[in-house]
């Protein structure tokens, strides 16, 4: 009796479903699909550069699939485009032949069950093979008018924020950057978990260390809540708040935007051994689920040290106490982790920016009165753009004339015990992934005063 082969091509399309129905990282998904694939590391490269490679190149395959099929864009089944993407991306990147192509794209309809569909992708992907490759790529240029599988509006964003940072001439390198997958990154909190001999530390966090090789989790320590899956730059932006003085007994930390917890889990762990307490406010209730997860380690052992509420930041209760510790990680576009995201270059516009700005703006006013006097606010987003980082500092500084911004630069040299080139942006920190090899986080500290300074 013959057992059917393993398919890459179906591996692929398992990642890129769970992407798109899940919202699940790229990185995270593909390592469990490879370790269930039963497929030789040749296979698994090809699965790796067709998941990678068709999502972050997802807007430029729609303007070839939009030509192909005209008016009826809106009614095809996402399955289908699932499929036609990565025939498109085989065809144009990869140059795979055309009718290797063809064939596997109807194979894989059929795999799934789409049979009604088989021949609507044949006829679309032999209308795509009719043309040349050179005659798309034109297509392509004409169209999104982007550099290096960007929209135009997100590369002009990025080079105005690289400007604010010395980086006029990295552009190309900031943009190829994007299109690396990332290593997976374990944050140890303190206190329950330290790297292994054998493990490879990151090289700025002090928690951080490298995931091994294969599906991460897999590994016993993520079950037990003593370690978890955490980007090296957002280690540092809940380091950057809980270092930036020493956290004493007694102290009240405030994580507003709390979901899904990663950093809440460093901060409560620090807290824990240190005497202080964090409150986790999350607007929604799944996502507040998640923070109670991401925590149930440091809970368990001190149910006192953290609580996790389901909270509006923006209009917190009335009478609500105030914190010796605000950290703002701010919702935002998430231009800093378009490598985690791929996809999300072609999913965002930019005028989502006005909403987030709005609500950027809220926030942080909202954190500021949250704050005692005396006390740090860590102003944080996962995004270089110049609008949700150094444009809403600026407006909270003249609305708040008892708010000064502290040398977040200088915090960070001190945390990890010295200098770290390229992080500075004028008194934030600014991390770039080609530049520092994290996600591009930014992160301004604010001390609020009693009264105006001088």
């Amino acid at each position: 009796m013959s057992t059917k082969s393993p398919n890459p091509r179906e591996a692929a399309l398992e990642v890129l479903t769970a992407v798109r129905e899940e919202e699940a990282f790229a990185n995270l998904a593909l390592p469990k699909a490879l370790a269930r694939s039963g497929l030789d590391q040749r296979d698994k490269g090809l699965v790796t550069e067709l998941v990678y490679g068709s999502l972050r190149a997802s807007g430029e395959l729609d303007v070839v699939l939009r030509a192909c099929i005209s008016g009826r864009w809106d009614k095809v089944d996402a399955h289908v485009l699932d499929i036609l993407r990565l025939g498109v991306y085989q065809v144009l990147h990869l140059r795979v032949p055309n009718h290797a192509a063809v064939d596997q794209s109807v194979r894989l309809a059929k795999g799934k069950g789409l049979f009604k569909a088989v021949g609507f992708i044949n006829a679309v992907m032999r209308a795509v093979t009719a043309q040349e490759v050179s005659h798309w790529e034109s297509v392509i240029a004409a169209d999104t008018g982007g550099s290096v599988s960007h929209p135009t509006w997100i590369v002009s964003e990025i080079e105005q924020a690289l400007g604010q940072c010395g980086g006029e001439s990295e552009l190309a390198d900031a943009l190829t950057a994007h299109n690396e997958p990332p290593r997976v990154t374990y944050v140890h909190l303190p206190g329950f978990s330290t790297p292994r001999d054998d493990e490879e530390r990151t090289t700025l966090s002090l928690l951080g260390s490298y995931a091994p090789a294969g599906n991460p989790g897999e590994d016993p320590r993520l079950v037990s809540g003593h370690l978890r899956v955490q980007d090296e730059g957002s280690q540092l932006a809940a380091l950057l708040l809980s270092r930036a003085s020493l956290l004493r007994a007694g102290e009240r930390l405030l994580d507003m935007c709390a979901g899904p917890g990663g950093k809440t889990a460093v901060l409560a762990a620090q807290a824990l051994a240190s005497g202080a307490s964090v409150a986790a406010w999350e607007i929604q209730p799944h996502r507040a689920a998640l923070v109670s997860q991401s925590v149930a380690a440091i809970s368990d052992r001190d149910p006192e040290s953290v609580s996790v509420s389901v909270v509006n930041a923006i209009s917190p209760p009335l009478g609500n106490e105030l914190f010796d510790r605000v950290l703002l990680d701010a919702p935002c576009s998430g231009l800093g982790a378009l490598r985690r995201r791929p996809e999300a270059r072609w999913r965002k516009k930019h005028s989502d920016l006005v909403g987030l700005v709005e609500t950027q703006t809220q926030l942080l006013n909202s954190a500021v009165t949250l704050t005692k006097p005396g006390g740090i606010v860590a102003y944080v987003t996962c995004s270089p753009v110049t609008a949700e980082t150094t444009d809403i500092v600026r407006a909270a500084l003249a609305h708040h004339p008892n708010v000064e911004v502290m040398d977040t630069p200088l915090v960070l040299e001190e945390i990890v015990g010295r200098a770290v080139p390229g992080a500075r942006r004028g008194s934030s920190v600014q991390l770039w992934t080609h530049r520092h090899g994290t996600d591009a986080m930014f992160i301004q500290l604010l001390r609020v005063n009693e009264t105006s300074p001088r």
